[in-house]
């Protein structure tokens, strides 16, 4: 009972912040919980009853893991998993370099208004639907009217119909991806950048240490452990793909479907087609399964390395 008080008084000592992350975990338990009782359509062979979903999931037949057999069975499924794992990859090291990067430069700027311009003109892309960026792609791709293909034209050369040629997509697609994300992620490193303390820069001055080594010496080591949480997170989503990105942008074309179909685009097309849901669910969790799995592994291997800087 002593305890139980101890409880109820801590609750209200805290009810403050506890009203102010009430929305965010209203929101956690209801799109991120609160589903993972579907997951059991992963191993069902899913079919609607007239008494609503829950009686739909109830009356349909097991089916165990023939669901993730017919997942993994196709011709695609090489392809598929390649690309996902392969572009998720560059994702990674090219936006971890770059987000870091621009948060160093923009910290080093010496006028405060021309850094929040040149960060506010880097996040702008971030809030941008996919749907807009494939429009802005399609501006400069178009076969007709495209920007790249008029310029081709200036200079006598023929021009390239981007949508049916997979060898520039690969490029297309990370530049793109970078070019939208890495002013958002720029800001928590340059937040994690702003807060070290600047005596340490002061001292490094007066040793008579350039610039560089100041970033060598100081900047990246006090964010390393920023780095590597943020790294050992994005390692988990590994297996997920941004569906906008690998769909929208490249129009749905055909002949790019080497180069940019990915478990999410592959499973929607699937679901499209043929209505499979324990399907499209056996893919789902079958990333979120292996992308805890990656979670605990970088994480065991951080701690092996350096305790502290390991997530838990």
């Amino acid at each position: 009972m002593q305890r139980l008080r101890k409880f109820g008084k801590n609750l209200y000592d805290n009810r403050i912040w506890l009203l102010m992350i009430m929305p965010g975990f209203i929101w956690l338990i209801i799109m991120k919980y609160l589903p993972m009782f579907g997951q059991v359509m992963a191993f069902k062979d899913f079919r609607f009853h007239p008494d609503g979903f829950f009686a739909s999931v109830y009356h349909s037949e097991w089916v165990g893991f023939e669901n993730f057999r017919f997942l993994f069975s196709t011709n695609d499924a090489y392809i598929i998993t390649r690309n996902t794992v392969f572009y998720n990859l560059v994702f990674i090291i090219l936006g971890l370099f770059l987000a870091v990067g621009v948060a160093i430069i923009l910290s080093e700027l010496t006028k405060q208004k021309l850094a929040k311009i040149y960060q506010t003109g880097m996040l702008f892309p971030h809030f941008l639907s996919w749907v807009v960026v494939s429009y802005f792609v399609f501006a400069f791709l178009s076969v007709d009217r495209g920007l790249f293909n008029s310029v081709l034209e200036m200079f006598n050369m023929d021009p390239v119909s981007w949508y049916n040629e997979s060898a520039y997509w690969p490029y297309f697609l990370v530049a793109i991806s970078q070019w939208k994300g890495v002013g958002f992620g720029s800001i928590v490193y340059l937040a994690a950048i702003v807060g070290i303390d600047r005596t340490y820069y002061e001292a490094a001055m007066i040793d008579g240490a350039s610039k560089w080594q100041q970033i060598w010496r100081i900047t990246i080591p006090m964010i390393m452990p920023l780095i590597i949480i943020l790294t050992i997170l994005n390692i988990g989503s590994i297996f997920s793909a941004d569906f906008g990105l690998f769909y929208q942008v490249p129009r749905d074309s055909g002949p790019l479907y080497s180069v940019t179909n990915v478990i999410d685009t592959y499973v929607y097309r699937g679901l499209m087609s043929m209505g499979d849901i324990g399907m499209s669910t056996a893919a789902g969790l079958y990333q979120a399964t292996v992308g805890f799995i990656l979670i605990l592994l970088t994480n065991y291997v951080v701690r092996k390395i350096d305790e502290e800087n390991a997530l838990f």
